[in-house]
This record gives C-alpha cells, structure tokens and sequence, in this order.
C-alpha cells in the first residue's frame, strides 16, 4: 500500500494497453500501509487500484486473486481482479509482480462505534462462510514459525520485563490446541485501514494479501484488537459485543471457540507486535512509507493478560 516501486504515467501507458479499460485520465499514489505498492489507477473505464507485490512471488500470488474472485462473485464487499485481455489476472510490471482490482465505494474511519463493529462482525462471518468452499490453499505466512523466529530475531532489543511477557505469550502459545477449533479462509489483517465504510454499511474489504486457511477465532481476534481497542490498548466491551454479536447471528461459535477466547485474543496481539516490532528494527526502505507503533498492541497484549477473566464476559454466551 506505500510506495515502494515507483511507476510512471509513461511506463503505466503501454502496460494498460493490455486491459480492456481505455485510456489512462490519472495515476496517483497510495500513502498508507507498509507491504506493497498501490497506485490509484483512473480510465475511461472507471477506477481501479494497481498493486505491485513487494514481498509475495508471482507463484504465491494466483491463490490471493483466485480467493478475491471467489468471494467477489459470492456477495462479499471485496476487491474483484481484473483480467487482461489474454485472460491472465497476473502481470508485471517495473519488476514486480502486478495486478488491478477494481476500486471500492467507501473509506476507512478514524474511529470505531458499536454499530460499526457489528457492521464489521457481520461481514467477516459472511465472508467466513462464503470461503468454506474455496479451494484454493495456502500456508499462513505469519503462523507459530514465523512468530517463534521473530520472537528470537526480536527479543534482544527489548526490556527485562518485556522479554518476560513476549516469553510467556509464546509459551500460552505453543501450549493453546487450535486443532478444535473450526478453520477455513481467514483475511488476518482486518484492521480499520482495510475497511471501507460508504456510508453506515461497509463497502469494501480489501489488503487480502495475508489471508490463508486458519483458526476462524483468530481473525475475529484480530479484528477486535483493532475495533473495540481505545489508545491505550483497553478493550470496550460494548464495541466486542456487538461484533461477537453480529458475527453469530450468521456463524454461532462452537463451545471450544467460547474457551478459547481469551487466550486467542493474546496469540493475535503477539502476532502484530511481533510484526510491528520486526518492521521498526529491521526496516525496508521505501517512500511514502511510515512504520507502525509497537507499543501499541504491546499495550493490548498486557492489558489482555491482565484482565482474562474481564475478557471471557465479554464473549457471547454458546
């Protein structure tokens, strides 16, 4: 989403050309993120969002744009890829693996309410269910071997105290048995930056470049960390109600889901300060780019193995 890759209104021209959308009216940037290029692309065709893949091969990336088609024609708000003329949804360009996908009505939002968590909730499990039958697969690329040898690559650089929590995170981890718990395609990224809101619906899911087969509790996790947290890392309990709420009016949560979740709502925040911590320490160069606070679901992780029991009231009952 930042730009790394920098791409011309001259190089973009011909590469157009093998798209069955016009002429190119505006090229522009896209500020946010940390992972990929994005380019907003405008034609005579309408717009659409060019992403030029920094860290993810051309052979990875047919399983992301597959899984985009199949939930797009499914009814799910998400981005739909669009074929060259030759039929491919892949190309490259400036050396990069590159795609289009059409572009979304909507913005993200600055602030959560409860009703945008349950707007938020309700997407996400009918996503869920429209990805049970999908094919394709891939592996979780920030899964336990990731986390466990970002954890070693990180752990130097932090505090006695903290060195302490992230262990202790790691040890509930490898202790915590997800093979009870249901799995299907999960996004693992859905933060308020990857929503768009148009109006009080949402209107688009997007950033897809993470999802995989996986614990169906952990995106939800990963979705309240950011949507029912405040700044400080606490979370409301009104915001998690009315995600966990509206997610079972469409996919009630099994009994072991229930027990699980306290302690997955922990795996999830270590997942992205592990992430957060390895892009402040070990940053790409880039422009545009900005890396993320650590500190942040730090925060969240401590508050969440401080208040466990809190944390259980605030799941629905099953």
């Amino acid at each position: 989403m930042s730009v790394f890759t920098t791409v011309s209104v001259d190089e973009l021209k011909p590469w157009l050309q093998a798209y069955p959308l016009g002429e190119l009216l505006e090229l522009q940037g896209i500020a946010s993120g940390i992972s990929n290029t994005n380019y907003f692309v405008t034609t005579t065709a309408g717009r659409y969002v060019l992403t030029l893949f920094e860290e993810h091969s051309a052979e990875e990336l047919p399983y992301f744009l597959d899984l985009m088609t199949h939930l797009a024609e499914r009814g799910v708000p998400c981005p739909h890829p669009v074929r060259r003329l030759d039929g491919r949804q892949l190309d490259s360009l400036n050396g990069k693996p590159a795609a289009l996908v059409s572009c979304l009505r909507g913005k993200d939002i600055g602030e959560s309410t409860a009703s945008h968590c349950a707007e938020v909730g309700r997407v996400l499990a009918e996503m869920h269910l429209a990805g049970l039958n999908f094919s394709g697969k891939n592996h979780d690329s920030r899964d336990v071997v990731w986390r466990t040898a970002t954890a070693n690559k990180v752990l130097p650089f932090l505090h006695a105290a903290d060195q302490a929590v992230l262990q202790q995170t790691m040890l509930k981890q490898a202790q915590l048995d997800i093979f009870s718990l249901p799995q299907g395609v999960i996004h693992a990224d859905l933060f308020r930056d990857n929503v768009l809101f148009d109006g009080e619906k949402v209107g688009g899911v997007i950033d897809f470049y993470y999802a995989c087969k996986g614990v169906l509790l952990y995106d939800i996790a990963i979705a309240v960390n950011d949507w029912c947290v405040d700044e400080s890392g606490v979370l409301d309990a009104e915001r998690v109600k009315a995600m966990l709420s509206a997610y079972q009016k469409i996919r009630p949560l099994i009994q072991a889901e229930a027990k699980a979740w306290s302690d997955m709502l922990q795996i999830a925040a270590l997942r992205f300060w592990l992430s957060r911590l390895n892009d402040y320490h070990f940053p790409q160069s880039g422009d545009l780019t900005h890396a993320k606070d650590p500190m942040h679901f730090e925060r969240i992780l401590k508050w969440s193995i401080a208040h466990q029991a809190e944390i259980t009231q605030m799941c629905i009952p099953v």
